[in-house]
Order: C-alpha cells, then sequence, then structure tokens
C-alpha cells in the first residue's frame, strides 16, 4: 500500500508539473514568434493598476460527495451527502496592465451565515436491498469563515490575428482555490419503517477545498459603438481546469472520533458573462453572471481512533460542486 501511495503521489506532481508547463506554453508558446515577424504598436494603457471591490450572491449552488459499498453488493452510492452553499460573499481584485499582457490576483471570503437550503444525508444500507434509500435525514446548514482566491495572466492577442479594435480577444491562464467549512445542525433523521428523529446541534462539520488549474478565453465587447451615451462594455469568459480534491467529513453524531476523507481529482468548466459601465474616468461599476461545474472521483478514507480503525477504498467514490452566482463589483482605475 505504501509503495502503491508513493507511485500515486509522484504521478500526481508530475500531473501538476505537467499541466503548469502546458499552461505557460499556451500563453507565451506562439506568440514571440508572431510578435517578432508583425509591427508591435499596442501602447502602455493609460492606467496600469485596478482595484475591485466584490460582492458576489450564490444560488442554487452546492458541494457533494458520495461513495459505493467495496463489499458485496457493491451498491453505489452507499451514502451522499449533498451541502447548499447559497450565501453572499465579499472581496476584491488587484489587477496591472501592460501593453500585451494584464496579470491579477482575486481574493474574496463568505460572510458567515445560514444557507437558505437544506443539508441533505442518504443512505442505501440494505445488502438485501441495494438500490432502496434506507436513511435519509435533513439538516440546517451554515456556511462558517470560507475562502476562495484567483491568480491569473491575459495575453492580448486580438490586433495580431486582424480583429477590430472593438473586440478584445485574449486566452487567459491561472489557478482557482476554494475552501468551504460547512456545518449540518439541527435536523431530522428518517429511517425506513420507523418514525422521524430529531438531530439537535451540531451533527457534522464538513470541509472541502479545490485546486483547480484552467487555460481558456477571456473576451470584451465595446458597446460604445452601439451605445454613445455610456461607455459599456460586454465581457466574458470560458475556461477549463485540472481538479484536485479533498475534504475532512466529521460526524459529530456518532461514536468516537469519525472521520471520513475524500481525495479525488477531475476537471471543472467555468463560464462567465457580465456588463461593466463607466461612471467616471476612474471608476466603473459592473454586474456578473457565473458559474463553475466541478466533477471528480478518486478515493475514500475511514478513521475511528476509538476503534482503531483506518481502510481506505475508491469504489463509486465522486465528488462534485455546482455553483452559480451572481456578482456586483466597482472598479478604481488608476
Amino acid at each position: 500500500m505504501n509503495s502503491f501511495c508513493g507511485r500515486k503521489l509522484v504521478r500526481n506532481i508530475f500531473v501538476k508539473r505537467r499541466l503548469i508547463f502546458l499552461l505557460a506554453m499556451l500563453l507565451i508558446g506562439p506568440f514571440p514568434v508572431m510578435a517578432a515577424v508583425k509591427d508591435e504598436k499596442s501602447t502602455v494603457p493609460e492606467k496600469k493598476w485596478s482595484t475591485e471591490l466584490q460582492l458576489k450572491r450564490y444560488f442554487r449552488s452546492h458541494t457533494s460527495y458520495e461513495f459505493g459499498n467495496p463489499l458485496p453488493p457493491f451498491q453505489a452510492p452507499l451514502s451522499r451527502l449533498e451541502f447548499p452553499m447559497n450565501t453572499w460573499w465579499a472581496g476584491g481584485e488587484a489587477r496591472r496592465s501592460f501593453s500585451r499582457f494584464s496579470a491579477g490576483v482575486e481574493v474574496l471570503a463568505s460572510i458567515p451565515m445560514e444557507s437558505d437550503s437544506l443539508m441533505k444525508d442518504s443512505d442505501w444500507d440494505d445488502e438485501s436491498r441495494p438500490d432502496v434509500k434506507t436513511i435519509y435525514s435533513e439538516s440546517q446548514c451554515r456556511m462558517e469563515p470560507s475562502y476562495m482566491a484567483r491568480g491569473d495572466v491575459d495575453l492580448k492577442v486580438g490586433d495580431w490575428l486582424g480583429m477590430p479594435v472593438w473586440f478584445d480577444l485574449r486566452p487567459v491562464a491561472g489557478v482557482r482555490w476554494q475552501q468551504f467549512t460547512l456545518v449540518a445542525h439541527d435536523g431530522s433523521q428518517t429511517e425506513l419503517g420507523n418514525p422521524s428523529e430529531s438531530l439537535p446541534g451540531d451533527s457534522i462539520r464538513f470541509k472541502q477545498t479545490y485546486w483547480q488549474y484552467f487555460a481558456g478565453i477571456r473576451a470584451a465587447y465595446d458597446l460604445d459603438r452601439h451605445l454613445k451615451v455610456l461607455r459599456l462594455k460586454l465581457q466574458g469568459q470560458l475556461d477549463w481546469a485540472y481538479v484536485d480534491g479533498y475534504n475532512s467529513d466529521h460526524h459529530l453524531l456518532r461514536t468516537g472520533n469519525r472521520m471520513t476523507y475524500e481525495r479525488t481529482k477531475g476537471d471543472a468548466w467555468h463560464a462567465s458573462l457580465g456588463l461593466k459601465a463607466g461612471l467616471t474616468d476612474h471608476i466603473n461599476a459592473g454586474v456578473e453572471f457565473e458559474y463553475l461545474r466541478i466533477r471528480t472521483e478518486g478515493s475514500h478514507q475511514l478513521v475511528n481512533d476509538t476503534f482503531g480503525i483506518d481502510f481506505s477504498f475508491d469504489h463509486g467514490v465522486k465528488v462534485w460542486s455546482d455553483q452559480f452566482n451572481l456578482m456586483m463589483r466597482l472598479e478604481y482605475m488608476f
């Protein structure tokens, strides 16, 4: 087992390094050659820096996981847990623009609050009827201090491709990191054939982390040519990411120190579309809709120190997330 884990760790490190190399090549590979044969006419932007205040509201969003039974009859799923994350987030972004590219960092934190949806916990643990849901519970779910960050670099290529000045096209690459801490509490549980029972107090403390190494396309369309009154831009981004996921689940109502861990890998698709309006020469305001879809698979580990339990398996282990949000932003350029 130790030898297998070692080989797996080496392979994961190799995959990450290769991915980072490919992302770098996407940005810098063909373009220096193109620049050498073209007359470079780009100018340094008048305002090189921008800072932005952001307020996000997530809706219809969750992070979830499930695992199967590693023993006969091998039902999958054996257990599924779905954590809502419909909450408010606040933060900001700083970006530095150059003649040919820009680089930015974004950091946001959750506003600790109750999600407006319920956490759902389902089990299929009857080996004689593996397709029957035998246990189901719903609980309130609060978001405790949670964080996300993004760093990216984009490269201006529209003029190299002969596109008009009012359409800015840029390949973009970077890293997104998300860490959610969610606590299920004050719920009720129903077992097949038995009356419902209450689950007072905190029942599950769950933490999910996603590392996303992404590459894609960013674009901006200048609407001034259609609307002369406002300085409006339509902006969007589409990207794909390789994802590393890790979570921990502490079942607080179980006997002993009962913990489970998922280590998963997969991919994600991300899309955003928004409008930005110029209020003054230095201030812009905008609104943006964003969707992130994460799908990963991997291994499940169960640990209970009290009973000396520690075993792992990979049958039917899935971790996934769907994240919708609407963001309001206020930008200052200088």
